[in-house]
């Protein structure tokens, strides 16, 4: 059951005024890469801030994205992104999404940290890439990131392990909960996201709302 892979690369920001464009516009995207340890607390990494009050909080505490996704967007597409380039905290390396299931205890550094649900692509993030098209595609290929909540503080570093201490949702790997929410609507599966423990609340209630009226606001996302 032990999987193990690697933070590949470490983010942490501030609000920045950044210049495009279409103008000037504030947000904590464009992240820097730390090299040194960084203490992990219940809200996230030292240094790091959101810029938007619907933003962070302590279930997206960390956001994380694999090297994976790089590769793909790379080889299938021809966009060579650096990692850091999502507004990402984490960087993972030997594992991909589908490695990743929902209420995942992981040990990270000395810290103790618990998935707890995938990203929503935003708009800011297609600014950021330069791609309008960008939350559309990230949703077709099914290639999110996923926030974590922190469990117990600690510090982390590049290069250290990812741990999995514990599964608690085998039948919840973000991209099947991506699938069910955005592209193919599983009944049955939703109903499932209720009781998956760890999963971030709000999820739960999309889940909700989606079983009574499946013309949902996700569905818009992949049109």
């Amino acid at each position: 059951m032990i999987q193990q892979g690697r933070v590949q690369g470490v983010f942490t920001g501030r609000p920045k005024e950044i210049v495009d464009e279409r103008g000037t516009w504030t947000s904590s995207i464009c992240r820097d890469r730390v090299r040194e340890s960084v203490e992990v607390s219940l809200q996230g990494l030292a240094g790091d801030k959101v810029a938007q009050p619907y933003h962070g909080g302590p279930g997206a505490a960390i956001c994380v994205h694999l090297s994976d996704h790089y590769e793909f967007w790379r080889r299938q597409y021809g966009i060579d992104l650096p990692y850091g380039s999502v507004g990402e905290n984490l960087t993972l390396w030997d594992l991909t999404e589908a490695d990743i299931c929902v209420g995942d205890i992981v040990r990270l550094g000395t810290a103790l940290a618990q998935v707890s649900g995938p990203r929503v692509p935003c708009a800011n993030l297609a600014r950021r890439i330069g791609r309008t098209d960008w939350v559309k595609l990230t949703i077709r290929e099914n290639k999110t990131g996923f926030y974590m909540r922190v469990l117990e503080p600690g510090y982390l570093r590049e290069a250290d392990s990812w741990m999995l201490q514990e599964r608690l949702n085998a039948s919840g790997p973000i991209p099947a909960i991506n699938r069910c929410m955005y592209l193919k609507f599983d009944r049955d599966f939703a109903h499932s996201m209720l009781d998956m423990s760890g999963l971030e609340e709000w999820w739960k209630d999309q889940a909700r709302q989606k079983l009574v009226n499946a013309e949902h606001w996700t569905t818009s996302m992949q049109d």
